[in-house]
């Protein structure tokens, strides 16, 4: 699942991913029929064809009152309990009697970012019309419903990406939200310490703003704070990263979407990208150790997929071997991050290294989704806590039509990130080909 550090521990990530290919087919079957045919959903509720509220979507790690987290695992949908009580981070929506639409699909216990699902499915990803894409993970149902209009927003979490890499390959806004900021009791553990968020994903900045007001209160106060205080993009200094390994029309479409909304741009130099490499393989350490810490138990469990096994066994190899490192360099590179952030206002980095790739012939394994790991630009901003911002933007490609910008924050700026974004949106509006949808109940 993460690139090997040494020639010493190259074997034991081989054999594990060898062992994947061997025994999951490479084949994803599907086995259960999703509440929707897009398979954005596991359980679906359709709204009242006069409801004209926000219609909300919740990924199915987040604790709903009354119904099984199954965390996208056959075994925990069979053998899990119901709910007794919402997760902390629905109390506002609760208060405020937001229509709540459904839980979504997601990758198997949250673990790969190909956002594939073994039992409910696979999420249709309505981004390109002539190519079959992969929707994102693992928050990957939330994606979709927004971009299918079935939702208006939908939380994800994000540990290593799970809200931005989905929001990225469906072409929607997706908020990394700032270490500890969201409670996340209710929220089925990854690594709460040191990674966990919950954000919201939609279809526009206004609805992620929206979605922001119900996690935390008087955001939207805020954010219009955000907004008058610096309303045009002149006043906003962007850190402009280039990173190795990135799709040049990637960076050109980036250094476009920037100069339309007429940010002050400044280039960052080698040492934060030195560091940002660094990270990058920490996260994903930490990640990997994370989950095999917290889902070890399902490990042999009737319905867990052979490609979670092998990933969650390549996380204990982490946990024994790397995570200790990977853990004393944290600080460092949080000290490096926010060193950069004093000089500029965000960071502009590519969300993926390359266009939102296409769905494998023969469905995903554990080398997809170690591929996966390698092009998203996301670990080393959740590594540090701070707050992203994933934002599509348009590209020169005939059958992907955006890519993603990904702005990042000093701990606490969501409301100046989306305002951010609000001046992406903006500059870029007219360019975007988005799937055709519409504000509907129909699955």
């Amino acid at each position: 699942m993460i690139r090997p550090q040494t020639r010493r521990n190259r074997i034991p990530q081989v054999l594990l991913l060898a062992l994947s290919l061997w025994l999951s087919g490479c084949v994803n079957l599907l086995v259960h029929s999703t509440a929707t045919s897009d398979r954005a959903f596991i359980t679906y509720w359709p709204p009242p064809k006069d409801e004209t509220g926000l219609r909300l979507a919740v990924k199915d790690l987040i604790d709903l009152k009354g119904t099984i987290t199954s965390a996208g695992s056959e075994y925990l949908a069979k053998s899990g309990q119901p709910a007794q009580s919402d997760a902390a981070c629905l109390a506002i929506a609760r208060e405020r009697n937001v229509v709540i639409v459904g839980k979504t699909n997601m990758s198997e216990f949250a673990v790969a970012p190909s956002g594939f699902n073994q039992y409910y499915g696979i999420p249709k990803n309505r981004l390109s019309r002539k190519v079959k894409l992969i929707p994102g993970g693992s928050s990957s149902g939330s994606a979709v419903a927004v971009q299918s209009g079935l939702a208006d927003v939908a939380f994800g979490t994000d540990t290593a990406g799970s809200v931005r890499v989905p929001a990225a390959c469906c072409g929607v806004v997706g908020l990394k939200t700032t270490l500890g900021l969201v409670p996340l009791d209710g929220v089925l553990p990854i690594e709460p310490k040191y990674l966990d968020t919950v954000g919201p994903i939609a279809r526009d900045v206004d609805h992620a703003v929206q979605g922001m007001d119900l996690l935390e209160q008087g955001f939207a106060d805020r954010y219009a704070k955000a907004v008058s205080s610096k309303p045009f993009g002149r006043q906003i200094r962007i850190g402009r990263l280039y990173l190795p390994g990135t799709d040049h029309r990637i960076d050109q479409a980036i250094d476009a979407a920037l100069a339309a909304a007429q940010f002050h741009v400044i280039p960052l130099g080698n040492s934060l990208r030195t560091a940002w490499e660094q990270a990058k393989k920490d996260g994903n350490t930490l990640a990997a150790a994370g989950a095999w810490f917290h889902d070890q138990k399902y490990l042999g469990k009737p319905g867990v997929s052979a490609k979670t096994s092998s990933i969650l066994a390549l996380g204990e190899y982490e946990y024994n071997v790397n995570y200790k490192s990977a853990l004393r360099r944290r600080l460092a590179w949080q000290e490096k991050l926010q060193k950069a952030l004093r000089t500029v206002d965000f960071i502009a980095v590519p969300t993926l290294q390359i266009l939102t790739p296409s769905s494998p012939p023969l469905g995903s394994t554990a080398v997809f989704e170690a591929q996966m790991l390698s092009i998203q630009n996301t670990t080393p901003i959740s590594l540090a806590g701070n707050p992203a911002l994933a934002v599509p933007i348009p590209i020169e490609d005939r059958a992907v039509p955006l890519t993603s910008l990904q702005l990042i924050g000093p701990p606490l700026s969501e409301a100046q990130l989306l305002n951010a974004g609000r001046l992406v949106e903006l500059s870029v509006n007219n360019s975007i080909d988005r799937p055709l949808v519409s504000k509907s109940s129909k699955p």
